[in-house]
């Protein structure tokens, strides 16, 4: 995610648009990915030090490359707003600070939390169900399920788990590609060094916490989402709470999350059983 966020501010700043960076941070993700699985599929390697070792290269590698190209300490210029996913305001939305607070509590959800995002993020929550419907209505979505639980059951029937292993890690790396032109192009108007701030490692945790199902993987991301939101509207909730609490407790309460999650939730969910361990085809 931090190689695509890079590549779609690099990209949207030298072309002046949006998409064409969302396609060529689509394409470093993809060949990313590829990357991981030529480490763990071809040369059937550990998944986990593959996907370490690839998250320290993109680490580097941007700052070296940025630094190469723009000379701005790690950074990308900032992008013009032509050049960026600029908010959507919905009809009937307030977008004025004081005209906000005046508001009633549903003109207020209304403009602050239904308006004002990006084409993105509807795109997004489609695919909530899309995905539903793949691992759950369709046969390549139960090869998939399968692969992840048995894959040499699969191979007996006669499906490659191979192929179905490299679709997985294209269909991940189209999505991380998404997420991070998301962060460099809408949420932001430019590249920072580790600018992800740790999200995928978040979102593994959403991962774990939902039970691998995609609908409580919604509301396991909207959840760590609202915390990280506090840290945004941190002098709001203090007053609210009556006190002040430093903003770096805001900061950790998303991984404090995480850590309570990881411990209390460790021994009752269940991976898929074949998940993150090489395939080798008995002979």
């Amino acid at each position: 995610m931090l190689m695509a966020a890079f590549v779609a501010a690099a990209v949207a700043y030298g072309t002046g648009s949006a998409w064409i960076g969302l396609f060529a941070a689509i394409l470093s993700s993809i060949a990313f990915s590829g990357l991981h699985g030529l480490a763990a599929i071809v040369f059937k390697g550990n998944q986990l030090i593959s996907g370490v070792a690839l998250n320290f290269l993109a680490a580097g590698l941007t700052v070296l490359i940025s630094n190469a190209l723009f000379a701005q300490g790690g950074r990308t210029p900032q992008i013009p707003a032509e050049a960026r996913f600029n908010p959507v305001i919905l009809p009937g939305a307030l977008t004025r600070v004081r005209e906000i607070a005046q508001a009633d509590p549903l003109q207020q959800i209304w403009s602050e939390l239904i308006s004002g995002h990006s084409i993105i993020v509807p795109f997004t929550l489609l695919l909530v169900p899309a995905s539903w419907w793949v691992l759950y209505r369709t046969r390549f979505g139960l090869r998939l399920r399968a692969v992840g639980e048995n894959p040499a059951a699969v191979d007996t029937a006669g499906v490659s788990v191979v192929r179905l292993r490299w679709a997985a890690l294209a269909i991940g790396g189209v999505l991380c590609g998404v997420a991070g032109a998301y962060l460099s192009t809408a949420l932001q108007a430019g590249f920072v060094k580790n600018m992800t701030a740790d999200r995928g490692y978040l979102a593994l945790a959403a991962l774990i916490f939902a039970k691998w199902k995609p609908w409580n993987a919604l509301w396991a991301c909207l959840l760590f989402g609202f915390l990280q939101a506090l840290e945004a509207q941190n002098a709001i909730v203090n007053r609210m709470i009556g006190f002040t609490l430093p903003s770096q407790f805001y900061s950790a309460l998303p991984f404090a999350l995480t850590v309570i999650i990881l411990a209390g939730l460790g021994g009752k969910t269940t991976p898929p059983r074949a998940g993150g361990e090489p395939y080798i085809k008995e002979r």
